[in-house]
């Protein structure tokens, strides 16, 4: 229970800023779709996407690889940190560099010939990102979580603070026909969409800035250390571009086999019409995928606290039975936020406050369901790290990657998005049950599968009563209250399984 109750304590130190921060973060989704049409949501779904990818492929592991290290050998942990920093920014300026001399190359190949500014800028804030990925990281393997959360507050803040003064005071000041120095000086309307993109180039410049004095360079460059890091790595690499592939990869696909399919069906429309077609769909596939962020953020907010957490309590005779305890209690907490936010679907939508995105509402369970199972999944795959067999990590991932693609490519014509939902639903649930087939013959852990089974049917249960015995549309208090009811149903049946648990803790105290 000791372990356990630090584990929380983790989470709620390093994965609360996490949460909170990507939560500000997520609240931009419904200013975005009520200043910007569904196709031009679209540009910003479709590149926050290569985002995702890029800065994993900066990355390239190294952040686990710095937890790994610097717990097997705590006498080299600042040569370890300083090989590791020297590492990345030497990758990310190469990076810089060359998508900025071929930015208009890119640009062409993505459909964005007039934009290829769009290029240079992300290609500064995945190469930014990414450099500033490893003193975070080393933030939290020296247990400073104040200075950790600060700085992810500031980068938030930031990026919240220009998207509000670029499109709320200077564009609506601009089309009121105000005019004055800021205006003048920092508004271009022809700038559109990148005013989103300009807003979070800054604000990873100045997070970058505040972590300068945690870049320690000191210490002599070790090709040895590095050669031994990228060899544990390079798998985690694998892992990371098949998990962005498997998590992103669906809205590229989405846009371009929609705008062929839309060309082919009706050639009259012409290409601009096609591809804002396949843009709109886009736009309203991306935000209602970010409604189940909710739950991605907790997975995000565990997997902050758990992988230094599982690396330090590894040496622990009793470190199995932890890892089992709390996949029980992690599997309790995604099941209860998937029934909170699809029993009150009808109050979540107002997330997205254009009426024109409500038809994407389908998708949202089946996404929910999904981020459950990368939820486990992301549990289970501790095995792998623990037990350095991280190749096993990249076989999985591939594995959902031929799914995903696969899946995408054959349906996304006939069903649309709704394909690219069920693609991902597919990816996670295999992903999840490969990875426990497999960590149980190389790292076997005592999961209580009877219990974990028990929940997840229950919450697939309670989800279809709701649909199959749904009382009222609409805000009435009889509709609440029956879904409260569902919500307590879950929660009781909870408490009788988990009673024991509870027991044990009153007695000690």
């Amino acid at each position: 229970m000791s372990a356990l109750k630090k584990l929380i304590g983790q989470t709620a130190i390093y994965g609360s800023s996490s949460i909170i921060g990507r939560f500000l973060n997520y609240l931009l989704t419904p200013f975005y779709v009520h200043i910007y049409s569904n196709e031009q949501y679209g540009i910003i779904t479709e590149m926050y996407a290569y985002v995702a990818f890029l800065v994993v492929f900066l990355t390239y592991g190294m952040e686990t690889a710095l937890f790994r290290f610097s717990t097997n050998y705590p006498k080299k942990k600042n040569t370890i940190y300083a090989n590791t920093l020297f590492s990345l920014t030497t990758t990310s300026s190469i990076f810089i560099l060359l998508a900025t001399f071929f930015s208009q190359d890119i640009a062409n190949l993505l459909k964005y010939p007039e934009h290829a500014e769009y290029i240079i800028w992300f290609s500064l804030i995945v190469g930014i990102d990414a450099i500033s990925a490893i003193p975070l990281a080393n933030l939290r393997l020296k247990d400073k979580a104040k200075k950790f959360a600060l700085v992810n507050f500031l980068n938030v803040g930031v990026n919240i603070g220009l998207n509000i003064f670029f499109l709320v005071y200077c564009k609506q000041a601009f089309e009121s026909g105000q005019s004055n120095w800021i205006i003048d000086n920092f508004y271009n309307p022809e700038i559109g969409v990148g005013y989103v993109f300009i807003s979070n180039l800054i604000a990873s410049l100045i997070k970058f800035g505040v972590l300068i004095p945690e870049m320690n360079f000191r210490g002599n460059f070790d090709f040895s250390i590095i050669k031994d890091m990228l060899k544990y790595a390079f798998p985690m690499l694998l892992v990371g571009l098949a998990y962005v592939i498997n998590e992103t990869l669906d809205r590229a696909m989405l846009k371009e086999i929609l705008y062929q399919q839309y060309l082919i069906e009706s050639p009259e429309i012409g290409q601009s019409d096609a591809l804002i077609k396949a843009q709109s769909a886009n736009g309203i596939y991306g935000a209602n995928y970010k409604i189940t962020m909710i739950i991605s953020m907790f997975i995000q907010a565990f997997r902050y606290a758990s992988e230094p957490f599982f690396f330090k309590d590894q040496s622990n005779r009793n470190s199995k039975e932890t890892l089992a305890k709390i996949m029980n209690y992690f599997v309790i907490i995604l099941v209860l936020i998937f029934l909170i936010i699809t029993l009150y679907l009808h109050l979540f939508k107002y997330f997205i406050p254009n009426q024109a995105y409500w038809e994407g509402l389908k998708v949202v369970p089946i996404l929910l369901a999904a981020n459950i199972c990368l939820g486990l999944y992301t549990s289970i795959s501790m095995w792998y790290k623990l037990a350095e067999k991280t190749i096993y990590g990249a076989i999985i991932s591939f594995i959902g990657v031929i799914i995903t693609i696969s899946v995408n490519f054959i349906f996304i014509p006939k069903f649309g998005y709704v394909a690219s939902a069920y693609a991902t639903l597919l990816c996670y649930g295999s992903m999840m049950v490969i990875g426990y087939l497999l960590g149980q013959r190389f790292y076997p852990i005592p999961y209580k599968l009877w219990k974990i089974f028990i929940y997840m049917i229950c919450g697939a249960v309670i989800y279809f009563v709701s649909i199959d015995f749904k009382i009222e549309d609409g805000h009435n208090l009889l509709n609440y209250a029956y879904h409260t009811l569902l919500i307590i149903l879950y929660l009781s049946i909870v408490f009788m399984l988990e009673k024991p648990i509870f027991n044990k803790i009153n007695l000690k105290k």
